[in-house]
Order: C-alpha cells, then sequence, then structure tokens
C-alpha cells in the first residue's frame, strides 16, 4: 500500500479550492468534505443529499455509520463546507449521490476514479505522494496544528493512541525532518 501525506501548504489548499470551484462543482465537493471533516473517502462517497440536507437547509451534524469501523460517528459541518454543500444541492433529489459518477443514471464515484482525480490534483500543484486519505490526514494535520489538541482528534479518527494519530497525520516525519534541517555544529 501506497503512503499518502496531509497537504501541509494553506496556500496550496486555497489554490487547489479555487481551481476546484472553476472547473468541477463535483470534485469541489468531495475535496472539501474531505478536508473540513476527515472522512474516509468511502464514507463520503457513500454520502446522498438528504445526509446533508434538513428541512430548512443543512443540518448541523451528519450521522453516519463509519464503512471501516462500523461505529456510528456524528460529524459537524462548518460554515464554509456548509455554503459549499448548500449551493451545490439546489435543485438536487434528496436521493441523489453528492458525488455521483458520470456513469449510470444515480450512482457514486467509484474509489478509484475519487482517487485519480485526488493525484491528478497533486500533480497540478506540485504536491508529491498524494491520494485520497491525503484529505482525511489534511484535516486531521491542520486542526493538530492549531491545537495541539492529539487526544480529541484521536478520538474523531477513533484511534487507539496519540502515538498513533501523530504518525498517521505524519507529524513524526514533520519532526524528523525539522531535527535534520536545524541540526548546527557552528
Amino acid at each position: 500500500m501506497e503512503s499518502v501525506e496531509p497537504i501541509r501548504d494553506k496556500e496550496v489548499l486555497k489554490n487547489m479550492r479555487y481551481y476546484l470551484k472553476e472547473t468541477n462543482e463535483r470534485n469541489l465537493v468531495m475535496f472539501e468534505l474531505g478536508i473540513y471533516t476527515g472522512l474516509r473517502i468511502s464514507d463520503i462517497l457513500k454520502l446522498r443529499v438528504e445526509d446533508v440536507r434538513g428541512k430548512k437547509g443543512i443540518k448541523k451534524e451528519i450521522k453516519l455509520i463509519e464503512k471501516k469501523t462500523g461505529k456510528e460517528k456524528e460529524i459537524f459541518i462548518n460554515p464554509i463546507l456548509k455554503r459549499t454543500l448548500s449551493e451545490y444541492t439546489k435543485g438536487m433529489d434528496d436521493i441523489e449521490y453528492l458525488i455521483k459518477s458520470r456513469n449510470g443514471k444515480n450512482k457514486p464515484l467509484g474509489r478509484t476514479q475519487a482517487y485519480r482525480i485526488i493525484k491528478e490534483l497533486g500533480e497540478m500543484f506540485d504536491v508529491e505522494d498524494l491520494g485520497t486519505h491525503s484529505l482525511r490526514k489534511t484535516f486531521g494535520y491542520h486542526y493538530y496544528k492549531k491545537t495541539n489538541d492529539v487526544a480529541l482528534l484521536q478520538k474523531i479518527y477513533n484511534h487507539t493512541s496519540p502515538e498513533v494519530t501523530l504518525r498517521y497525520i505524519c507529524i513524526d516525519k514533520d519532526s524528523i525532518r525539522k531535527a535534520y534541517r536545524d541540526m548546527r555544529y557552528y
């Protein structure tokens, strides 16, 4: 299995978002769902409009059963993602998948195609080692950098220890790189 990295540079994230907003709204929604919720791509791809749209707009939280763990998870939608979802779902039926494949009438995008989209985005913006899990890792990486709250992030990810969480979001790699970069004898 190939190891993927988070998108560390906020300016790159902003540029990626702008590019997706201008070129492909569906891919923008997939991207933002990943970086703002930390959901696995398998859970993102199974979301339907009814999962994110309430009677008076978008619900404050999404309740879903994680595919990998089988545990119920409550996802809160921040204002940026809420706005994107609100615009995107206008005129869509509740039964429609949010991230629809172009093949078939109402089928979700496949994991392989989602991977290709993210990988291509990485190549366009010169970001190495990107894959669908990079979106989930990006959420955790930036949350941790902002708060240093590994305990809550561990709980969000359902990890068994803080060490697993830090390794998962590549903080260990950053620390090792910094140790080599900052080493000075004179």
